[in-house]
């Protein structure tokens, strides 16, 4: 039996807040010779341990750097959003600007940790010729730039005030309709349902170009209004440019014509004037003149079945009386962050601004589909031009002018489709604000000289055009894209906390209140809006300008969400059985033998994302910017410039919404 080891003596002291553990053993030189025995071989372990970890570290590191190579020689290789041609002088001033940022902010780092002093009375008292550079720089800087930057953020400052108070505006009068639940009514018994001759004729109207996933669905829905059929017309107006397509759009009205739908299809051999020429083209056949209202649908909206009888029995009784609008509904609203976003931003514009105006002003923008017509306001105002890209607004400041008053129902809803990658909105949202800005130009002669009040002539010009599609983008763009980053390198001109952060976030609290299940988004919000400032600035310039870009019109791309959940949708909107059955035969006789069709005729492509320069320029501008504010400590500035420039990194790397096949 071994013997215990001897046992030894410890002792602990405590030397300036240290514990040191001393152990007196009488045999201590034998445990010495174990320990050094025991060191070689665990120091090897040990080393072999730190050698696995750091040949880990060292492939994990590899292998990240190699993907992030792949994927950023893969984006860049890709095509960019638009051709060198098409860049524009925007482009070069970002680039320039992006430049000249990056070169401030290696100079302000230089100083910063060399500690130079930014007060020196004369310049040439310092050494070095870099540090004699900078402090001109400053010197320059506090005379001469501080003050212009500060006027012109001033200005924008006072911009942004004006509109955001017109917002506010815009949000009581909705809050006031609706307190008093205020909604436009008419005489339920209007027309007499037993007699089919008191309806009055109606055309309606399927404009379409290559919707190739939604035309089906479209004239499906169209094919099943509630209205006497001797009293209705449907004119499916297809500008297809695929022959195959046509085929099928024609054998989908030919299907609808057997079941005994009054519906014809057409189709321009000469396809000019896009969506305001195909309308033009089909109201000048003769059939025209015995029917007394249009109803407009493009190829992706799907009217509920009593859509015609909430809406035409507006127009009895009221002579003057030239649009009832409907709302749109969007059946995609919650298919991905891009989609949310747009709802937000769509909810307000039909709940408040639409609402309000059409309640105080009798007037308001047409939204080119899901409304009526009466036809005589159509002729008389000049029928459809295509002058602009935006023939729908046109029509309706002609109309205006010329004393014809508008109706919105905020409760009449129609199903319809939001673009749902970015490429198809970013191409939307450049025609809808280009537009405008080319019929203002012009209008506006028009507007001086009209008959109208000289309210409605400053609601036009100041309100409808100036603030909200003029200043609007201007400011959005110049202040919070231009100016803010800009004054982190010019500390003199900082803009206020409550400019950059408290109003704005007040602001898209109002735009999100017609949304309220969207509060989760007001910051990705906010920052979206900020970062689709850069197209609204760029089409608003083109189109003020008549630059090539304004003239551009590109069908918005479809995804046919709404096609594929057509049976569900219409089964939650009606509750009659016999629609029902017609939904189920509309499925079984043609439904699928189109899907079907569609699918051979389409030739299988691969998905890819695009680069967008102008939203990658201002990125790394903004995010040069955050990294100048950590020199001045700028709290608020730092987090609004990193997730902004962080929200403009995600738009143009394209990374946000679903690509487009």
């Amino acid at each position: 039996m071994m013997a215990p080891p001897s046992s030894f003596p410890v002792s602990i002291e405590n030397v300036n807040e240290f514990t040191l553990l001393k152990i007196h053993d009488s045999d201590s030189a034998k445990f010495l010779e174990k320990q050094k025995a025991s060191t070689p071989k665990q120091l090897t372990w040990f080393l072999l341990l730190k050698l696995h970890r750091v040949l880990t570290l060292l492939s994990w590191l590899t292998h990240g750097f190699k993907s992030s190579f792949g994927l950023i020689k893969k984006r860049v290789s890709l095509p960019d959003d638009e051709g060198p041609k098409h860049r524009g002088r925007l482009y070069r001033f970002l680039r320039v600007f992006l430049a000249l940022s990056i070169a401030g902010l290696a100079i302000e780092i230089i100083a910063h940790y060399n500690n130079w002093t930014l007060r020196v009375i004369q310049p040439w008292e310092v050494d070095g010729f870099l540090e004699w550079s900078y402090v001109a720089w400053i010197s320059f800087r506090e005379e001469y730039v501080a003050p212009l930057v500060l006027l012109m953020s001033k200005f924008c400052i006072v911009l942004f005030m004006i509109q955001s108070l017109d917002r506010l505006v815009l949000c009581l009068g909705c809050f006031w309709i609706k307190y008093n639940k205020i909604k436009p009514t008419f005489d339920e018994d209007a027309y007499d349902i037993e007699d089919p001759s008191s309806f009055p004729m109606v055309l309606v109207q399927i404009p379409m170009c290559n919707e190739r996933e939604v035309f089906a669905q479209s004239i499906g829905a169209v094919c099943q209004l509630d209205w006497p059929k001797d009293r209705l017309l449907i004119q499916v107006l297809d500008d297809s440019d695929d022959p195959n397509l046509q085929q099928l759009i024609n054998e989908e009205v030919s299907s609808w014509k057997d079941k005994g739908v009054n519906i014809i299809y057409r189709h321009r051999l000469i396809r000019t004037g896009y969506k305001a020429g195909n309308l033009s083209s089909a109201m000048s056949c003769d059939y025209v003149k015995d029917y007394e209202f249009v109803a407009i649908f493009d190829a992706d909206f799907q009217p509920n079945p009593d859509f015609l009888k909430l809406t035409v029995p507006h127009f009895k009784g009221k002579p003057d009386l030239g649009l009832v609008q409907a709302r749109w509904s969007f059946v995609n609203k919650d298919e991905n962050l891009l989609t949310r976003l747009q709802n937000i931003n769509l909810c307000f514009h039909f709940e408040v601004e639409q609402q309000v105006n059409g309640h105080f002003l009798n007037f308001f923008g047409f939204n080119g589909t899901a409304g009526v017509w009466r036809i005589k306001a159509l002729e008389e105002s000049g029928g459809w031009l295509e002058r602009t890209t935006v023939e729908d607004m046109d029509i309706a400041v002609r109309a205006h002018l010329n004393g014809w008053k508008f109706i919105y129902l905020n409760d009449v809803k129609v199903l319809c489709e939001l673009p749902e990658s970015y490429e198809a909105y970013k191409k939307q949202q450049h025609r809808w604000h280009s537009g405008p800005m080319q019929l203002f130009r012009l209008c506006l002669p028009a507007i001086i000289t009209s008959k109208i009040s000289i309210w409605k002539k400053c609601n036009l010009i100041f309100l409808f055009f100036l603030l909200r599609k003029l200043i609007l983008p201007f400011y959005s763009f110049t202040l919070f894209c231009i100016i803010l980053p800009f004054t982190m390198f010019i500390p003199e001109s900082e803009l206020p906390l409550w400019v950059v952060c408290y109003v704005p976030i007040f602001m898209s609290f109002l735009n999100i209140l017609p949304a309220p299940k969207s509060f989760p988004f007001l910051v990705p919000y906010l920052l979206f809006e900020n970062t689709m400032s850069v197209t609204k600035f760029n089409a608003m310039v083109s189109g003020l300008f008549q630059l090539g870009s304004a003239y551009e019109w590109v069908v918005t791309k479809k995804t046919g969400r709404s096609s594929e959940s057509d049976l569900l949708s219409f089964a939650e909107r009606e509750s009659k059985s016999s629609s029902e059955e017609k939904i189920q035969r509309r499925n079984s006789d043609s439904g699928l033998e189109l899907l079907s069709k569609l699918k051979q005729a389409e030739a299988p492509k691969k998905k890819r994302n695009m680069l967008y320069r102008k939203e990658l320029a201002l990125a790394f501008l903004l995010l040069t910017a955050a990294a100048r504010s950590l020199l001045s400590a700028q709290g608020l500035h730092f987090y609004f410039l990193l997730f902004q420039g962080l929200a403009f990194l995600v738009m143009g790397l394209d990374l946000i919404g679903e690509q487009v096949s």
